[in-house]
């Protein structure tokens, strides 16, 4: 079961604003539509209904000379005895016409009773009760029951019969206007499912059943409060409410998917308790991991009867009901509107049995699930997945403060230890709910005596572990022990690193990491296999538990205090510890030189800090795997270490001035990590080093050359040798590293000449010369496959290398060209006043920074490929001899003052599927429709024809004094329409720059069969990270036709002078 919901921290801008694009999306929907629809269906699941202060639960609609007595006083005892209040009419004089005090009562009742006996329609005041009734129905979601007493709910519906010779009685004389409303509020209610005394049960029984149901009724519309002031559900509730789109009548399945703990099961609950009154049948099925257990040599088709018929069970509130086969469900549900919640499933069993397809429920049917386990989505075709995330640093200190002082922020002289205690559990919402509960109360002394306890075993009572252990417990053997090295040593570590150093300890350690990685045990962030806190620390719980009391009898050793007893006792530890990892920064050596000599099994050591004496590597296992020495303290490894093994060297920042004095194998290396060993002056003979894949040498300043054994690393794809200042050339051998893809040379100041054979290299991707400041000459370009090569500072030999290599030397004067194929001119450029031709001929250019150049006249020939050009505050740009040929293009000429009438037409005229930004003070006037606000209305002159209709579009906004929140934020532009009144669409546009005094011109798009007016009200706005608006102050509408442009002329593009409102120019 999960815990505390959270809401996911958004890395990514566009996140964000995707999210509050659909808020701000649905705030103009409810706007345009408040004013033209008089009337809301209560059945619509995307209504949101204001809470009502119900006076009473039930209202009941009767013919007193028929039922008062008998049938009714017994129904109304029985819903006294189940703590029901109804609305007693007694002392209510009754005349044709109901009266204010009886439509309060109606409007003030939850649920109407109406109980339609033969007599009912022969009185107009309770067919006036009924109108009102079903308005209330119909306008604000009241419940209605209806009770047919010894009439034919047929005779009611179709007013035939004995009833309907009555309500002929009634209608004599009567105004046409009232017979009808009293006829279709008859149709009406005879249409909805209700009880019918002529069934054949015993009216004892009837009662009993009438008076469950309206309780369970009175349950189920209950507002609920129970997540309400819960971090971040609001905003999970508008994401989760685009995912399941309700207003939809498809059959859709949603995953929610996420790690143990992070509140999969309170976001299924929120919706549960918000929704499940929308529809037919409901049902919440928790902890399906933990009740559904299949049993060892269980059949499989017994299995799913059995998983069925607990399903149906709850579905429809039926004991003891008969599953003979699995298609009972779709026979039961092919026609009801069902919300289906299965919660914590890990097997495709469970959802065969109860949900395998949609065809099984009728439309509108929404069913969820919630799993950590993403392979049983995809498995069961389940396309809508949500993914829950970890909640940003504040939210999580919120969501432990609710539980810690009951609000959302630390009491006086708290704040920073709860922020430790939120740093300890990792943002995990479980891990917040039950930290902050076991701090609550508690003294500030308190809190300081229980974190340092906390920080070696945070879990006091076990509910954490668990529900954690439980995910652990489920996997193979193998994948369980590949938990326990990711948990125990490789948490943070590049996945590429990881997959090397284990690709010998497991048949499969890919296939293992996808294991993991689809049950939300681990994840990737920027290349780094990542575990939450809180399952880090199982995992080391996990091992702990081994051995308690013998340390060295454990697999793993990560508390520095075990692994002191272990290296400093003689006869401590054995083969059984293949992993140390060894945090230690107080200045005590524990270890002799013989101290691993007992660990004849060690595989994988990481030392930060000391403790370790470095001459105990003498005696170090030979089936060592990865080493990880940061500041490894000798000048030299000691003679008797055997590398033969090793996958993994790191040792950065050491004081290493050459790694051994014999040559040794080196056969297994793959990764070495040597940077900013700055005495390192020599590399050893990697003659056998055939696999090394990544070689890391930055910032090795004494180190004068590369070895030439370094041309048999034929598997190298990574050389970086960055700010290696004494290094003078490369051995001509470096053209054998044929699958060599990056090499970086950045900052080698002595660096004078490249070798010719640098071209033989042919898998070469990313070469970086940049500040290379003595490099004189650059050999032919003969047959380089480069995609990306930066060069600056080049100052002594930029003759030579213009004529050898174009491209690069095009480059100068101090851009930067990076990995996402960007050019970024620095700030040393801004003298700048034209541009190299060259640069059209950068075919892979897809980003072009030019911004703050100030001096900067004009613009040549720019790649077709280009997807962004940002030239914003180049003060001095006048001319672009340029076109913009991408539809995808983004143009920032934000603050571009002097741009000259011809670039302001080329920018305007710009065909683009984001948008562009120029500087103006008014709308120009070759957009037909102008206003001086934020909404316009758009007259066509007949309804467009052909599958979609564009219209290009521009606002101009102006700094809001009163929502100050700065000039530079990315922002959503937001444009409503509204079709003849009724229907109404929107759209949204991310602009990175929103400023006041430029022009934001993008195109909209809309279906044709949407269109169903001529007459179009267009509204905008700007929505910015802290969800305040900014003040539009003009806004323009150009309908597009099949040649957007065709007519357009230069002189249309000229400034409005006045305008002081709606201004219409001739369409296109």
């Amino acid at each position: 079961m999960d815990s505390y919901f959270s809401l996911t921290n958004p890395n990514l801008v566009a996140a964000a604003i995707g999210f509050l694009a659909l808020l701000y999306t649905l705030f103009f929907y409810r706007k345009s539509r408040s004013h033209q629809e008089k009337k809301t269906m209560a059945t619509s699941s995307l209504t949101l209904l204001a809470p009502r202060n119900w006076k009473y639960h039930v209202f009941p609609s009767f013919h007193g000379a028929d039922v008062r007595t008998n049938f009714l006083s017994h129904v109304l005892k029985e819903l006294r005895n189940k703590g029901i209040d109804s609305f007693i009419d007694n002392d209510i004089e009754r005349s044709k016409l109901i009266g204010p005090e009886l439509v309060e009562a109606i409007r003030g009742s939850r649920i109407a009773i109406v109980l339609l006996s033969r007599n009912y329609a022969s009185s107009t005041w309770c067919l006036n009760e009924l109108v009102e009734i079903m308005k209330g129905r119909e306008e604000f979601g009241q419940t209605v029951v209806p009770l047919f007493y010894e009439v034919d709910p047929t005779d009611v519906k179709k007013q035939t019969g004995d009833f309907g010779k009555v309500l002929g009685k009634t209608c004599r004389g009567k105004e046409k206007e009232d017979i009808q409303r009293w006829k279709r509020a008859l149709t009406e209610v005879a249409q909805i499912a209700g009880f019918h005394s002529a069934n054949g049960e015993n009216e004892a029984e009837l009662i009993e059943y009438i008076a469950t149901d309206v309780s369970n009724k009175l349950n189920l519309s209950a507002p609920c409060s129970d997540f309400d002031g819960l971090v971040g559900m609001e905003s999970r509730m508008a994401e989760m409410r685009q995912v399941l789109q309700l207003d939809s009548d498809e059959v859709r399945k949603i995953g929610i998917l996420g790690p143990p703990g992070i509140g999969k099961t309170t976001i299924a609950r929120s919706l549960f308790n918000r929704h499940s009154q929308d529809f037919q049948l409901s049902v919440f099925m928790d902890n399906i991991k933990r009740k559904f257990v299949i049993m060892a040599c269980s059949d499989d088709y017994s299995v799913k009867l059995d998983f069925q018929k607990q399903f149906m069970s709850q579905l429809t509130n039926e004991t003891g009901i008969k599953i003979p086969h699995l298609g009972v469900a779709k026979d039961r549900l092919k026609d009801k509107k069902v919300l289906v919640i299965l919660d914590d499933v890990d097997q495709l069993v469970q959802l065969e049995a109860m949900a395998k397809e949609t065809s099984w429920f009728g439309p509108g049917s929404r069913i969820i699930i919630t799993t950590q386990d993403e392979k049983v989505l995809k498995a069961s075709g389940i396309d809508h997945i949500h993914r829950v995330n970890l909640p940003s640093d504040d939210e999580a200190l919120q969501m432990f403060c609710m539980y810690a002082f009951d609000q959302k922020y630390p009491k006086d002289g708290f704040k920073k230890l709860a922020c430790e205690v939120r740093n300890l559990v990792g943002g995990l919402p479980l891990g917040l709910r039950v930290m902050g509960s076991y701090f609550r109360g508690m003294s500030e002394q308190d809190w300081r005596e229980a974190l340092p306890r906390l920080k070696i075993h945070l879990d006091r009572n076990g509910e954490i572990s668990s529900i954690l252990k439980f995910s652990y417990d489920a996997l193979n053997d193998e994948d369980k022990r590949l938990f326990l090295h990711i948990a125990c040593f490789f948490s943070g570590e590049p996945v590429e690193m990881v997959e090397r150093c284990l690709e010998k300890c497991f048949q499969d350690v890919r296939q293992g990491l996808r294991v993991l990685s689809e049950k939300s045990l681990i994840y990737s962030k920027s290349g780094l296999i990542m575990m939450s806190t809180l399952l880090f620390q199982l995992g080391r719980q996990i091992v702990q538990k081994e051995s308690i009391s013998e340390p060295g009898k454990r697999q793993f050793l990560n508390d520095a205090i075990d692994i002191g007893e272990v290296l400093s006792d003689d006869k401590a530890g054995n083969s059984s510890v293949i992993g140390i990892d060894l945090e230690w920064n107080k200045d005590i050596t524990w270890t002799s030189e013989r101290a691993f000599e007992r660990l004849s099994n060690l595989q994988f050591i990481r030392i930060l800090g000391k403790g370790v004496n470095p001459l105990s590597m003498n005696y170090i296992s030979r089936k060592l795997k990865v080493l990880i020495w940061p500041m490894f303290p000798m000048p030299c490894f000691p003679s008797r270490f055997n590398p033969e093994f090793l996958v993994n060297l790191f040792v950065r920042n050491s004081n290493l001035e050459k790694l051994w004095e014999e040559n040794k194998p080196l056969k297994n290396i793959k990764w070495m990590d040597l940077a900013l060993s700055r005495r390192l002056k020599e590399l050893p003979d990697l003659s056998t080093a055939i696999n090394l894949y990544y070689l890391d040498l930055s910032y090795c300043s004494s180190l004068v050359k590369l070895p030439s054994s370094i041309g048999n690393a034929t598997n190298l794809e990574k050389l970086s040798l960055n700010y290696c200042s004494s290094l003078v050339k490369l051995p001509s051998s470096i053209g054998n590293a044929i699958n060599l893809k990056t090499l970086s040379l950045k900052g080698c100041s002595s660096m004078v000449k490249l070798p010719s054979s640098i071209w033989n290299i042919v898998n070469l991707e990313e070469l970086n010369l940049e500040n290379c400041s003595n490099l004189v000459e650059l050999p032919s370009l003969l047959r380089s496959e480069i995609e990306k090569c930066t060069k600056s500072d080049c100052s002594r030999g930029s003759g030579k290398i213009i004529d050898h290599l174009p491209f690069i030397a095009g480059l100068l004067p101090n851009p930067q060209f990076e990995k996402n194929n960007t050019i970024t001119y620095s700030e040393s450029s801004t003298n700048i006043e034209e541009l190299d031709p060259w640069i059209g001929r950068i075919l892979r250019l897809r980003r072009l920074v030019l911004s703050g150049m100030r001096k900067l006249v004009s613009l040549p020939q720019l790649p077709d490929s280009l997807l962004e050009l940002d030239a914003e505050n180049c003060e001095s740009l006048e001319r672009l001899h340029c076109s913009f040929p991408n539809q995808d293009i983004r143009l920032n000429f934000a603050n571009c003052f002097q741009l000259n009438q011809e670039a302001r037409d080329l920018i305007i005229q710009t065909p683009t599927n984001k948008y562009a930004v120029f500087p103006t003070e008014k709308v120009p006037i070759c957009f037909s429709y102008r206003s001086s606000g934020s909404s316009l209305t758009v007259k066509l002159n007949r309804l467009p024809v052909g599958k979609s209709t564009k219209f290009k579009a521009c606002i101009l906004c102006s700094y809001d004094e009163e929502n100050n929140f700065g000039l530079w934020e990315t922002a959503s532009v937001f444009c409503t329409i509204t079709f003849g009144g009724n229907a109404s669409i929107a759209c949204n546009k991310r602009v990175e720059r929103v400023l006041p005094g430029n022009l934001c011109t993008f195109e909209v798009e809309v279906e044709t069969e949407e269109v169903t007016s001529t007459k179009l009200v267009f509204d905008f706005g700007l929505l910015n990270l802290d969800f305040k608006t900014w003040k539009i102050k003009g806004c323009g509408i150009l309908q597009l036709l099949e040649g957007p442009f065709e007519d357009f002329e230069p002189s249309d593009i000229e400034l409005v002078r006045e305008d002081d409102g709606d201004e219409r120019l001739p369409l296109l």
